[in-house]
């Protein structure tokens, strides 16, 4: 008897030693995914933007941001019941021989699944907010799981010329992407601050550039401008707003892109237009939206909005169809962005993730996705706060009035 209690005393120890070691072993993965604080010389850059105050920077616009039981109360009794698809997607399967070496003229968009995008421009080749890893959150165990492969195996990725990053969100700036992006002979363009978890994560200092809004690089001819967005950035309970979050102008020598980030809608979107545009594709954050969460982001209808006041012609969706993010169906985002580019008479792309839209010559619509329950904007309507009349107009008031969207060139 005493030989079996101490043997099972001995197994009970041992089982309890390597569940301590496991749980150790995930939040250290986790604690390091979290990033790190920028200093130094980095610090004090960032001190310098005008958009840093009392050590944080702070948005274009004052957030109402819901209160936690509210937010509580509505991811447990009041998502759809249609957050996740039932059955697999119909992907796209990419491989590195379809992106040849040597990139010719012209502008095409690769959408590689929520907002990664592979950017072809002029003979540059762009990779925007690259998330290959299993969740976006820091853990491998816990958080929003991907309902999807990655389209283009991580091994097959062609040359690139630069990484775009728009802000240090888990669903945009993955950590074990960016581990083994680290490995590639890649220079990184990202908001102030985020150079950071990047050198933490073994990124290069010397591959790394940092910019403030409206600032600039160039890569293979191709100008690279960080632009005002409506969000916020932030990896842990301790680090909100320590980083800058931004949109992207991706401005060649013949055409020009732009990729919006994660925002909520405001008037600056129309000084993008004016100074940058116009653009011959968009890449607009259209999902993961909620009325309780309208100021960080736009919801379909302003989304369009947004597309019309940058100044594009053709809009493609991004930010939807990968993650679990928010309480709407996860086809909801293009249902409604179509309703409104249809009143709006705005020319949408709706590329299968893993497709590639050349924005010379864009494709007819095509519903690849499959037909279930969603709520319209007059059902669950979403506009942002803090925003004069000419700003709110738009596809949710049922008009067409807008600012002017002047003509390609």
């Amino acid at each position: 008897m005493a030989f079996r209690l101490r043997r099972i005393f001995r197994y009970g120890f041992y089982g309890a030693l390597l569940a301590l070691v496991g749980i150790a072993a995930a939040i250290s993965t986790g604690w390091t995914a979290m990033g790190t604080r920028a200093d130094g010389a980095r610090l004090e850059r960032m001190r310098h933007s005008p958009r840093w105050q009392e050590g944080r920077f702070i948005d274009v616009l004052p957030r109402k941001e819901p209160g936690f039981w509210p937010a509580l109360r509505g991811w447990l009794f009041e998502g759809s019941e249609y957050r996740a698809p039932a059955r697999p997607q119909p992907l796209k399967s990419r491989h590195g021989n379809e992106f040849p070496s040597s990139i010719a003229d012209g502008l095409r968009v690769t959408w590689l699944g929520h907002s990664t995008l592979l950017v072809e421009i002029d003979g540059a080749r762009v990779l925007v907010d690259p998330v290959w890893g299993p969740r976006a959150a820091p853990f491998s165990w816990a958080g929003p799981k991907r309902f999807h492969r990655p389209p283009l195996p991580f091994r097959e990725l062609p040359k690139l010329d630069a990484v775009l990053i728009s802000h240090d969100h888990y669903d945009h700036l993955d950590h074990p992407t960016i581990v083994r992006l680290a490995r590639k002979d890649v220079d990184f363009v990202v908001p102030l601050g985020v150079g950071a978890h990047l050198q933490y994560w073994g990124v290069p200092e010397t591959r790394i550039t940092e910019l403030d809004w409206w600032e600039e690089h160039e890569v293979a001819g191709v100008r690279l401008v960080a632009t005002p967005s409506r969000h916020f950035s932030g990896r842990s309970l301790t680090d909100r707003d320590c980083t800058l979050w931004s949109g992207w102008a991706l401005i060649g020598p013949a055409h020009r892109a732009y990729y919006s980030g994660d925002t909520a809608m405001f008037p600056g979107f129309t000084e993008i237009g004016e100074r940058l545009g116009p653009f011959h594709v968009t890449m607009i954050e259209s999902g993961a939206y909620n009325a309780m969460w309208a100021d960080v982001h736009l919801g379909p209808e302003q989304a369009v909005q947004a597309h019309r006041m940058v100044q594009g012609k053709i809009m493609i969706p991004v930010h939807w169809g990968t993650f679990d993010l928010a309480l709407h169906g996860w086809t909801e985002p293009m249902e409604r962005v179509l309703v409104a580019a249809n009143q709006e008479g705005v020319h949408v792309a709706t590329p299968r993730i893993g497709e590639t839209v050349d924005a010379l010559n864009p494709p007819q619509v095509a519903r690849w996705w499959p037909k279930v329950p969603w709520k319209t904007a007059k059902q669950d309507p979403v506009t942002s706060s803090g925003l004069e009349q000419t700003v709110r107009i738009g596809t949710l008031w049922g008009t067409r009035e807008a600012p002017h969207v002047g003509h390609m060139k």
